[in-house]
């Protein structure tokens, strides 16, 4: 097995900053940005840098306000699951232990969806995810902190893993949601206020990158920071993750004549980084070659140790986040996508923008300043 996997350099910002900045600037202390008297982290779901530089001309607040270093790196695997509870612990995915979109639990078996399946697996958020969350680590230093989202999202297994400590509010477009939150801020010294706004993320995997739908859905977005910042208001804008268009062309449909599932428990993951159980660990090595073989050209296979050694799931990644860890991780090259021909839901062969991998793509993402953190 060949490891060709992009090296992201140490000295890369990363998203698990950006909570201890917001600290730093809401306590005055020196660092990367300027005291503020409250401070408001918005989350614009998969919208990527690459893209956001690609389309400025439908964006312009939020590219013009961009400088060329206002960039920094997502983690691995750049999923919602992963990268957002990144985002608001401060850790990576090998401390917080959600290590992707869909993963098996080692106690019982059962795939886990990270997003909207903790209810069925029987899982509870608190003991899956221990790190403390931003909100709760704003509370324990007496500062308000909310969760500005959508309705259907307030009490989610996913937000009580997240969005522990927050007071949630909910708002129905953007714009109202970017609204509010400045309002919340404003209210509140000293306040931690977190915005999320999914609608680029959901219009990409619907009709793509290339899409009207996903440009308008831009569009609309950009429209939503209209609104004034109020003084002493730090807002910092950024994305969990970025996005590719993946063309059907570039399906890698894993079936049973191609003998990869041989000696395979469970495929789990999704399409851009799957996360492959073995049944006998004493043949890793061989269904590693199976693999290797069955995706050459389309994806990369190490084992478990080789993600691990290699840095994807951060440093020192705790015993429960390793159990969770495919046998064997397989992130896509290029603009593959590689699917499981004997799953039951095939529904995300109709994705066309897709993440999850190590593209540039998926991993840069901005982190624009507005208010009082603005240069």
């Amino acid at each position: 097995m060949t490891l060709m996997l992009p090296a992201i350099p140490p000295s890369t910002r990363s998203i698990t900053g950006v909570a201890h900045d917001l600290f730093d600037a809401l306590d005055g202390a020196d660092g990367v940005l300027p005291p503020v008297r409250s401070a408001v982290l918005v989350v614009i779901d998969g919208l990527g840098a690459i893209p956001l530089r690609g389309h400025a001309g439908h964006a312009r607040r939020l590219a013009g306000a961009m400088a060329k270093k206002d960039v920094i790196s997502s983690v691995f695997p750049s999923t919602t699951a992963a990268a957002l509870t990144s985002l608001l612990t401060g850790t990576d995915p090998g401390r917080h232990g959600l290590v992707g979109y869909e993963v098996r639990d080692p106690r019982t078996g059962a795939v886990v969806n990270q997003l909207a399946g903790w209810e069925k697996a029987g899982v509870d958020p608190a003991e899956w995810q221990p790190a403390p969350t931003l909100f709760q680590t704003a509370t324990a230093a007496g500062r308000p902190s909310f969760a500005v989202g959508l309705a259907e999202y307030a009490g989610s297994g996913f937000s009580t893993a997240t969005l522990r400590g927050a007071e949630f509010r909910s708002a129905r477009t953007a714009a109202e949601r970017v609204a509010l939150a400045l309002s919340l801020a404003e209210e509140h010294d000293g306040a931690v206020v977190y915005c999320y706004l999914p609608e680029a993320d959901k219009a990409g995997h619907r009709h793509g990158l290339a899409s009207v739908e996903w440009v308008q859905a831009l569009e609309e977005l950009d429209a939503a920071f209209a609104v004034p910042v109020p003084d002493g208001v730090g807002v910092l804008v950024t994305a969990d993750h970025g996005m590719v268009d993946v063309p059907r062309t570039r399906h890698l449909v894993i079936d049973e004549r191609s003998g990869m599932h041989d000696g395979v428990t469970v495929i789990a993951g999704e399409p851009r980084m799957l996360h492959v159980y073995v049944e006998d660990p004493a043949h890793l090595d061989e269904i590693a070659a199976t693999w290797a073989m069955g995706v050459e050209g389309a994806a990369d296979v190490l084992t478990r140790a080789q993600a691990v050694e290699g840095g994807l799931f951060g440093p020192a990644p705790t015993l429960a986040a390793m159990e969770r860890i495919g046998d064997l991780v397989v992130p896509a090259r290029g603009l593959w996508a590689l699917y499981d021909g004997t799953a039951e839901d095939q529904r995300s062969q109709g994705m066309i923008g897709q993440h999850g991998s190590l593209s540039p793509e998926e991993l840069r993402v901005p982190l624009i300043r507005f208010g009082a953190f603005a240069r």
